[in-house]
């Protein structure tokens, strides 16, 4: 199965004879991890006639979005010659190649292609998941089978790789490493699996572990997230049966909350709002948190409530000001708490399939 997306990322709008463009976007959901754009001037109308297309590049089949930074687009995909069709929680190991591309953002040009074996056992088995991180002159991908890469970002020499499944004795999640790596500092925070390492920080620059965290039946797919509350710096980190809070420094728990997500799905990153943290999944398994003013501790303030909270499954919500805005799995808008925890829903997305391609389309 190939999946054919239109990435609608507006990464150069013409309005008049002035050109805005938008700022860097390093990583997953941007540069402060917010879903939020920021751009210095931000253009009042589109052109008449609409946006005019400045290139195309076809790339093959994923899920992963673009990375973005000076005039450089990074991507993955995988492409192979299996009959790649597999049920949903099914597994059929098939082999491709997973591929990571820099493109010039001024002509659509490849300048450089990194391509590696993969065999797949995973469902919806289209390609690699997580977006490119740029972290200064460095470049790093996560396949969908757990291949960890740390590049050179201006030539595509690998500086250092890992294979997480092989480092940590474990197998890929069902639906293959979808959780977005994070770096923090010196170190590379990412989902590994296996006993005691749910979590792993990685120095960013040799790939040697600092330290691991966590033993979890399912790894889960909820990208690590940092959040600043108790006067401490907390890494949140959820997986299927818990919502963990702890050290990003050392990996040491300050707080755990159960939770337990029907079939293992957890995605979302959890979002943050004044004393309220969120995390929803599949079937309403919703969870609001209030966090303490003055040490990094937490207590539930309810669960489940589908009135109340959203259940968002595999798309991100964000937050502006104190309303979280996402989609629900219902298709039903309702309003959130009362803790200044609304919503608004709107009709779940699930991507647009088609037989061969995608590709990175730069508008002006």
């Amino acid at each position: 199965m190939r999946k054919s997306l239109l990435i609608a990322n507006l990464i150069l709008t013409c309005v008049g004879s002035s050109l805005a463009r938008g700022e860097d976007w390093p990583g997953w959901m941007g540069p402060s991890r917010d879903n939020q754009w920021k751009p210095q001037t931000v253009p009042s109308s589109f052109p008449e006639g609409g946006l005019k297309a400045l290139w195309s590049t076809k790339i093959a089949g994923g899920y992963s979005g673009p990375a973005v930074v000076g005039n450089r687009v990074y991507v993955t995909d995988m492409v192979t010659q299996a009959d790649a069709k597999v049920d949903n929680f099914g597994r059929k190991a098939f082999d491709g190649n997973e591929r990571v591309h820099c493109i010039d953002d001024e002509s659509g040009k490849v300048l450089w292609t990194h391509e590696y074996p993969v065999t797949y056992a995973i469902s919806y088995p289209a390609g690699p998941r997580c977006t490119p991180i740029v972290d200064g002159d460095r470049l790093y991908t996560l396949g969908a089978e757990g291949d960890l890469f740390c590049f050179e970002a201006a030539s595509g020499k690998v500086i250092w790789s890992q294979k997480l499944k092989s480092v940590y004795k474990t197998d890929s999640p069902l639906w293959g490493y979808a959780a977005h790596p994070l770096i923090d500092g010196d170190n590379l925070i990412t989902l590994a699996g296996g006993e005691g390492s749910q979590a792993v920080a990685l120095n960013k620059k040799t790939g040697q572990e600092v330290w691991r965290f966590g033993a979890a039946k399912e790894t889960g797919y909820s990208p690590p997230t940092i959040i600043q509350a108790g006067g401490v710096r907390q890494l949140i980190l959820a997986n299927p049966q818990a919502v963990n809070s702890v050290n990003p420094e050392n990996g040491k728990l300050y707080w755990s909350i159960p939770y337990l997500a029907d079939n293992g799905s957890i995605i979302m990153s959890p979002v943050h709002s004044g004393k309220h943290l969120f995390i929803g999944g599949y079937s309403n398994r919703n969870l609001l948190i209030e966090l303490a003013s003055n040490e990094p501790k937490a207590k539930e303030l309810w669960r489940n409530q589908a009135k109340k909270g959203m259940s968002p499954v595999n798309v991100q919500p964000m937050v502006i000001g104190n309303i979280v805005y996402g989609c629900d799995q219902s298709r039903e808008p309702s309003l959130g708490d009362q803790q200044a925890y609304q919503r608004s829903a709107s009709r779940q997305r699930h991507g647009v399939y088609g037989k061969k391609r995608r590709s990175i389309l730069f508008v002006q």
